[in-house]
């Protein structure tokens, strides 16, 4: 590169130039092509990142559609799932009360057989006597009639013989017209013992259809509550040793039960009933457990599930979230006693309540407080609002099972009672 001058003239006819050297050509040259360059680079980095902010964008409204039909799909489920709970519990209530009918039925078609039973028993020894006394009045009127005949051949010369075979005839006569009735009673007697029985075999008939039907009904009612329990890991014998032992008072109508009127051990309808009574305190049973595990769900109103039971970022999430707006209605799960109600740390506003079995639910960074350290509450009672206390990103309620002090999944006992509450 030449050096070069650049002449610059000013009004005043004045003339200056302005020498380049080599090496100040060689740094403007390189300054403009820097300039150029990075011109060029910052445009395409620009565009570059216009459009892979589109595709982003593009990507996440693409995800968001996604996540919004996975949740209304699960919603739809869910309320599906509600309807069937809602359908089960409405066909166990009905089945419930078709076996108290046919419990009233089935015993009042007992006091009926025992009654036609002590009737019968009643025909047979009239029959009995009736037979007796018409042998009786036979053998009567044959001695009547020999003792006539040797009457009348030894006093036809006496005035008093023509009394005495007056009062034989009499007496003849009345003993004929005894055993004419009592022959009619035994006919009689006869005719209603068969009809009698006839009667008691279609009793009978009735009896074992209407057992058939009530030890169906207890086998559908029992095995989904037996289900349940094991489904949730209890054991159900366990539990209803312990439900039992709160409930040991006797008496009333679940007492086993005697049909037979002459004393001795129970015959086969005696201990069919006492089998389907059984069954039926089985049910009661579990139906009292059933009210004190957690088996129903705390939020009632339409919500989302944002996090579930397990790890996340590398420490165990102990319980399952439930998003909804502030201020949605939160529900105990089951009955028990309310031990703590009031802040904890990152919890925020905590709900704990202490169930039957060793069992303990959480409700957590809750916006308010409905209940107090040792109020006694049942399954289904508002306990609290649903809000955003504590180490919360965004207003939901987290719902824990505790068993022991351990942490169990709670959605094991929400899908357990969902089969059939």
């Amino acid at each position: 590169m030449p050096e070069k001058r650049v002449f610059l003239r000013s009004n005043d006819d004045e003339t200056r130039f302005i020498r380049l050297k080599p090496e100040t050509q060689l740094i403007a040259w390189a300054g403009s092509l820097a300039l150029i360059t990075w011109t060029i680079i910052a445009t395409a980095i620009l565009l570059m990142d216009s459009i892979g902010a589109g595709n982003f964008r593009a990507q996440a409204q693409r995800d968001q559609l996604v996540y919004e039909q996975r949740l209304n799909a699960l919603s739809a489920e869910r309320d599906n799932r509600a309807q069937e709970a809602i359908a089960a519990q409405s066909r166990f209530s009905a089945a419930l009360s078709q076996i108290s009918a046919m419990q009233s039925e089935l015993l009042a078609l007992e006091d009926r057989k025992r009654e036609y039973e002590t009737a019968l028993e009643v025909v047979r020894t009239t029959l009995s006597d009736t037979m007796k006394d018409r042998k009786a009045a036979e053998e009567q009127i044959a001695l009547l009639q020999s003792d006539g005949a040797d009457t009348g051949a030894t006093s036809q010369t006496s005035g008093a013989g023509d009394g005495t075979m007056d009062l034989l005839a009499n007496a003849l006569a009345d003993t004929a017209a005894e055993r004419d009735l009592i022959a009619a009673d035994a006919e009689f007697a006869l005719d209603h013992a068969a009809e009698m029985e006839l009667e008691l075999r279609l009793l009978q008939d009735r009896n074992d259809e209407i057992f058939r039907q009530l030890e169906e009904a207890m086998l559908v009612s029992v095995e989904p509550l037996d289900k349940m329990f094991r489904d949730a890991g209890l054991n159900p014998d366990s539990l209803l040793r312990a439900v039992r032992r709160g409930y040991s008072g006797t008496g009333g109508p679940l007492n086993p039960l005697q049909f037979s009127t002459k004393g001795g051990e129970p015959d086969a309808d005696a201990e069919r009933a006492n089998a389907i009574l059984n069954r039926m305190d089985q049910i009661n049973l579990y139906r009292i457990a059933a009210e004190r595990a957690p088996f129903d769900m705390p939020v009632k109103s339409n919500f989302r599930f944002t996090s579930g039971f397990g790890q996340r970022w590398g420490r165990l999430h102990a319980g399952t979230d439930f998003a909804g707006p502030i201020g949605t209605p939160i529900f105990t799960t089951a009955d028990g006693v309310v031990t703590h109600a009031g802040w904890s740390s990152g919890y925020g506003r905590l709900i704990k309540i202490q169930h039957e079995f060793g069992i303990e639910t959480r409700y957590a960074h809750l916006n308010s407080i409905k209940v107090s350290v040792g109020q006694r509450v049942s399954r289904g009672d508002r306990i609290g609002d649903m809000g955003n206390s504590g180490r919360s990103t965004g207003p939901h309620l987290h719902y824990e099972v505790r068993v022991g002090g351990a942490p169990v999944n709670p959605m094991i006992y929400i899908r357990a009672g969902q089969d059939v509450f």
